[in-house]
């Protein structure tokens, strides 16, 4: 599942995992992430942090807390890219931590990391 708000990096996410043989759900509404999470049971939920309304960060503690959620692992990828902000970012449950602009190659290598465990 590929939680983005920007169509273009959606977009991008979405065709790259297809490319390599994933199936995807993206999702550009930060209200629908756990609803949809739930509807689909992906094995890895891709966030971006910044969403309108509500943050990547708040949705990663939310499915943390969900007794049908809390095992998928989510990899983070984000403009945050300060001091700090990949701890904070672990610390409210993402599995894995990108910062934006991503390229393909780490993006995959990632993906497929998470996948492994």
């Amino acid at each position: 599942m590929v939680v983005e708000d920007n169509d273009l990096n959606r977009k991008l996410f979405c065709d790259v995992l297809k490319a390599n043989g994933f199936e995807v759900e993206p999702v550009a509404d930060g209200e629908k992430v756990i609803e949809t999470a739930r509807a689909t049971s992906p094995d890895l939920i891709i966030m971006d942090i910044q969403l309108p309304g509500i943050s990547g960060i708040e949705l990663i503690e939310a499915a943390r807390r969900d007794t049908d959620l809390c095992e998928i692992p989510v990899l983070a990828v984000t403009a945050f890219a300060a001091r700090g902000d990949e701890d904070r970012i672990r610390a409210a449950g993402a599995s894995g931590y990108l910062a934006k602009p991503v390229s393909i190659s780490p993006f995959m290598n990632a993906v497929k990391e998470l996948l492994d465990d």
